[in-house]
């Protein structure tokens, strides 16, 4: 057998293989077809003519819906304030610290926070008076 022609474990025979410069897949994705993510991006970014007051002015599709939604929650819609301001925090990246300040205190700062109530209460003149005469463990006297 000639080199070329060998058969066996990832070498099909000569026949089955594919020629040069044919697809294997010529039914596959033609060229040039986009995704859905590149066709949305190219729909929000094309520019239209919108009324503002007394004036037109070309805006891209995505800036004339911000302010669809947003003069839509000036108004008093409830739902599209909310969908604005969930959209500025993932945007801005507050969405993470919103969740985090969901999330229950543990035992130690449970206890700062009772401590700095008790003295801010102190302060005002609302609560009991402190005991001097022992130090103060939160102090970070150690």
């Amino acid at each position: 057998m000639a080199g070329d022609n060998e058969v066996g474990y990832r070498k099909p025979p000569q026949h089955s293989r594919f020629k040069k410069g044919r697809s294997g897949n010529p039914k596959g994705r033609p060229r040039g077809a986009k995704n859905l993510r590149t066709d949305l991006l190219e729909e929000l970014g094309e520019r239209i003519v919108i009324r503002e007051g007394n004036r037109e002015i070309r805006v891209s599709k995505q800036r004339a819906l911000l302010k669809s939604q947003t003069a839509r929650s000036l108004k008093g819609d409830t739902r599209a304030a909310g969908q604005i301001i969930d959209l500025y925090l993932k945007l801005v990246g507050l969405e993470a610290e919103a969740a985090e300040a969901d999330m229950p205190l543990t035992a130690d700062e449970r206890a700062v926070v009772a401590n700095l109530e008790e003295r801010i209460l102190r302060k005002a003149g609302i609560g009991p008076p402190v005991d001097r005469s022992t130090p103060d463990k939160t102090a970070g006297d150690s």
